[in-house]
């Protein structure tokens, strides 16, 4: 189907950091970054009013966008830089050079800015023109070392309506912690015209040393990686093909209050103990893991015999900076995420009390965390892998305390922020409410089929636990 819209590019140019600003510098990994070789590129967008002309934004804009994204890599440099992958056994590393870059694509659309706002389901194939694509990957001929692009960034102007930022990104330089800071940093300087010290109390941090490998995670994290590497390929060619529809659903600070009292009455009723952590992400994602679940109940049903007992899993992560285990700043930068799995069987998930059920399996992995975020590290690259073949398997992406929200260019805050990779299956995103403190942003991407019943099952349920408290 034709996109109702078109697309046309400005300018494609590479931005650096400032001649001779940063030299040559090589970063290693570490055993954090590994588990992430095989992770579907990150992309995301950001839209921001601008009630201006195109002449306005190449004139008064773009000049200043592309001076201050200058600015800002000569602190985030890696991201100008590229992955070196060495033939085994020699390790893969970060490397900058001078004069390194990072794509950068202005565009112009026709495509009606309100409509890409909203809340309500659109085609997923009307958000791929504002991201960009990452550069291709080379070989050096005589050394054999691979070389792998890390970011690349798009402006597409919407003729007096506004603007769109797209970044994507290789999540094995940068978890969401970082990429946000970068942009946030990228936004203060260019709110400030280029002055630089408006994020001399907040450059990101560097130094390795401090994530201690004591259990010799990182060797094992290689093995793993250098006996798949060969046969991995990222695979996009179902999100990009199927009939998917993308919806953002929110959750109000007071459906969120209703449902933790909900889930504390059906225990008390029950004659059960509550779940040991019952917070506004947990009760969230215990109520969509439940709605998506039976929303796929809809298009299996009778194509194949249902397994009450069959397992469906859940994977979150969590933020490891500031850990006795890990004590890093908030500015670490990289990769400083643990990952953690959680499984209930589908009977229970579609059951009465499915969302009790969730919130309880959930609750417990979070309470877990109190004894250690790295307990389960062994197992991150070999469980996710074998719970993608299995299948029922839902991830999420993104979190309320990335705080995307106060990406402020100058042109006030962003109308929405979406995560684009949910239209891979089995993701949903996660972000803070833009206009509702205490709220959820839930971001998915569904067939058309699913969509329709999803929407139903989210509205009943939400009146539901109103209902039941009344």
């Amino acid at each position: 189907m034709a996109l109702p819209y078109t697309v046309k590019v400005l300018e494609h140019c590479h931005v650096s950091p400032p001649p001779i600003s940063v030299p040559p510098t090589s970063l290693p990994l570490t055993f954090l970054d590994i588990p992430w070789f095989f992770a579907t590129t990150a992309r995301r967008i950001f839209f921001y009013e601008y009630p201006h002309p195109t002449l306005h934004f190449t004139a008064t804009i773009l000049p200043l966008l592309k001076h201050s994204l200058s600015l800002t890599l000569q602190h985030f440099f890696p991201l100008a830089g590229t992955l070196r992958c060495p033939p085994h056994p020699t390790k893969p590393y970060f490397f900058y050079t001078d004069g390194d870059s990072v794509p950068f694509i202005v565009t112009e659309s026709t495509g009606n800015f309100t409509h890409l706002l909203s809340n309500y389901p659109r085609d997923v194939k009307e958000f791929y023109s504002f991201v960009p694509k990452l550069p291709m990957a080379c070989v050096s001929t005589e050394t054999q070392v691979e070389s792998i692009p890390l970011l690349a960034l798009q402006v597409t102007v919407f003729p007096n309506s506004g603007i769109c930022i797209g970044i994507t990104f290789s999540h094995i330089v940068a978890d969401g912690m970082t990429i946000h800071h970068f942009m946030k940093s990228w936004a203060s300087v260019f709110r400030s015209k280029g002055d630089l010290s408006c994020i001399d109390k907040s450059l990101p941090f560097y130094n390795r040393s401090v994530v201690k490998d004591s259990k010799g995670r990182e060797t094992f994290f290689l093995k793993q990686w250098w006996s798949r590497r060969s046969s991995w390929k990222e695979d996009t060619s179902t999100s990009l093909s199927e009939d998917k529809l993308r919806a953002t659903f929110v959750m109000g600070r007071q459906d969120i209050e209703r449902l933790k009292q909900w889930i504390s009455t059906k225990c008390q009723i029950n004659h059960e103990s509550c779940p040991s952590h019952i917070s506004t992400f947990v009760v969230t994602c215990a109520f969509m893991w439940v709605c998506l679940t039976k929303s796929q109940e809809v298009v299996v049903s009778g194509k194949n015999s249902l397994n009450d007992d069959e397992l469906y899993h859940f994977c979150f992560i969590a933020d490891c900076r500031n850990t006795h285990e890990i004590p890093v700043p908030i500015t670490y930068f990289g990769n400083c995420l643990a990952i953690f799995f959680v499984s209930a069987k589908r009977g229970e998930l579609i059951g009465e009390d499915g969302v009790v059920v969730a919130a309880k399996a959930i609750g417990s992995k979070v309470k877990e965390l109190e004894s250690g975020v790295l307990r389960e590290a062994e197992m991150w690259m070999s469980k996710w892998k074998e719970l993608k073949e299995v299948g029922h398997l839902l991830a999420v992406a993104g979190s309320p305390k990335l705080h995307v929200y106060d990406t402020d260019f100058g042109w006030g805050r962003p109308k929405k922020s979406e995560v684009v990779q949910v239209d891979i299956s089995g993701t949903i995103s996660l972000a803070e409410c833009r206009d509702e403190e205490g709220g959820i942003e839930v971001g998915l991407a569904l067939s058309r089929v699913e969509m329709e019943a999803f929407i139903s099952i989210f509205e009943q349920g939400q009146k539901k636990f109103g209902t039941c408290l009344k």
